[in-house]
């Protein structure tokens, strides 16, 4: 009998729902979009190149095995 009534508690248990509506992921999704650069883009064919930011200079460099390291 326990079973039965276990079988049937959960058959009125509420499904869960995504939290997002589909607009609001899309518009998620196109902000990381829109806050994102291609390494590529940044190194141009280099191996590395500097950045300066806040008056300090940093050095951005690809490996042989595509990594990336960021140094100060």
């Amino acid at each position: 009998m326990q079973a039965t009534q276990s079988t049937s508690m959960a058959r009125r248990l509420p499904t869960v729902q995504p939290v997002l509506a589909d607009s609001t992921a899309a518009a998620a999704v196109q902000l990381l979009q829109d806050l994102s650069v291609d390494s590529q883009m940044l190194l141009r064919g280099n191996k590395s190149i500097s950045i300066v930011h806040n008056g300090a200079v940093y050095r951005l460099q690809s490996t042989k095995l595509g990594k990336l390291i960021l140094t100060k």
